[in-house]
């Protein structure tokens, strides 16, 4: 008999722990799939996906629909993880930093969405729900660029104005467009016709990502965009200078009232502290791959929840939303999922071709403009190993 409480807590917790073997990894691999197109593809629909998968000695596997580099998985990932526990995702993510440095960090998310996918199913769980679960939901917006040129000088205003229609007459609340043009009162006169289009309440944001389109703006520049989009009551203006820019962004938020958002390239939590402490954004927006993978992205809106500072991620398409999806739906400040696409198709439009990639042909239930949490365990997406093997593309 065991004499005391703290004894007879002590003798549990060692029998249980005794009986919790840890789960190892036995296998990771990356490869391609292509579902059938019918014979005549559609260029907005996604019909090629990577995927990487986690295998384990407890016989359940884990999936996520992003790729990483052949080449890194073989020099760089496999020789750090197999024969390790599944479990130990911080610690894993640490010493794959320390082995590659910062800049190579985004290189294992892929493997990482995975192994939260198997941790999940081990738990018979969503993830989510094993990260603190804080809602059932998200609110979608929509970031749609047209075919044609990337800085998109050649769509018509009145293109834009039709599909964010589009979106609101089927439920969806928002559209970000990209804020590229040559001329940059000329994305603001687009915002004027869309506001047009679609009256007061549906939210407009305009992502410049000024290192993507080649040229950045100066300040005078970015102040007169932004004021200009504030008359049109545009909701958000992202990254209207260099990314690493710390005090820019600060300085345009400060002076205009339109919300100044940007961090989607920043890959550690250091460059969060460093954009939260200089007021740099409004809101930050990691993305859940190159920031190191779904629990560095909850670190990162946890560390912004401390601030007051709303987080939400920056998005993807298709398949590869599942991590992203779990990982907002643990963070307190975030209400959004960005779903990017090309224009002018609806998100579930876009990952149509795939469902035949799942058992039960369903990815996510997205009702009134909302994508909701999946019930099924992990990532919430039920792979089917059958399809897989028949679309697999042999190198």
């Amino acid at each position: 008999m065991v004499a005391t409480r703290r004894g007879f807590l002590a003798g549990a917790l060692g029998a249980a722990c005794a009986t919790a073997a840890p789960v190892k990894i036995t296998g990771v691999e990356t490869f391609a799939v292509r579902v059938p197109d019918g014979g005549s593809p559609d260029p907005l629909r996604v019909y090629r996906y990577p995927v990487t998968r986690v295998h384990t000695d407890a016989g359940i596997t884990g999936t996520s629909f992003i790729g990483i580099d052949p080449t890194l998985l073989e020099s760089w990932v496999k020789p750090a993880l197999l024969g390790q526990d599944l479990f130990a995702i911080d610690r894993h993510m640490k010493r794959l930093q320390m082995n590659s440095g910062e800049s190579r960090t985004q290189g294992w998310s892929g493997v990482e969405h995975a192994m939260w996918d198997c941790v999940g199913r081990l738990a018979g769980r969503p993830v989510a729900e094993l990260l603190g679960k804080a809602k059932d939901r998200l609110r979608i917006y929509r970031t749609t660029v047209f075919p044609g040129k990337q800085d998109q000088s050649d769509v018509p205003y009145e293109r834009q104005a039709e599909f964010a229609k589009r979106l609101q007459s089927n439920g969806y609340t928002a559209i970000k467009i990209r804020a590229w043009r040559p001329r940059p009162m000329d994305d603001v006169d687009a915002t004027g016709v869309i506001r047009a289009a679609v009256g007061p309440s549906f939210k407009i944001m305009l992502d410049r990502t000024a290192v993507r389109p080649g040229w950045v703006w100066d300040y005078p520049t970015a102040l007169q965009v932004a004021r200009g989009l504030e008359k049109h009551n545009a909701y958000w203006l992202e990254e209207p200078f260099d990314g690493m820019d710390l005090q820019g962004p600060a300085r345009l938020a400060a002076e205009t009232d339109i919300l100044i958002t940007g961090g989607e390239l920043g890959r550690t939590l250091f460059e969060f502290a460093a954009f939260l402490h200089n007021k740099t954004y409004d809101i930050v927006q990691p993305d859940t791959r190159i920031c190191g993978g779904i629990w560095a992205a909850k670190k990162i809106s946890t560390l912004a929840a401390s601030f007051g500072v709303p987080c939400v991620q920056h998005g993807t398409g298709g398949f590869a939303l599942a991590g992203y999806i779990q990982a907002g739906c643990a963070m307190t400040n975030c209400e959004w999922q960005e779903m990017i696409g090309a224009g002018p198709n609806l998100p579930t439009e876009e990952w149509e071709p795939g469902l035949v990639l799942l058992e039960d042909k369903k990815a996510w239930r997205v009702e009134n403009g909302y994508v909701l949490l999946p019930k099924a365990p992990g990532l919430g997406l039920r792979v089917s190993e059958a399809a897989l093997k028949e679309y697999r593309i042999r190198a």
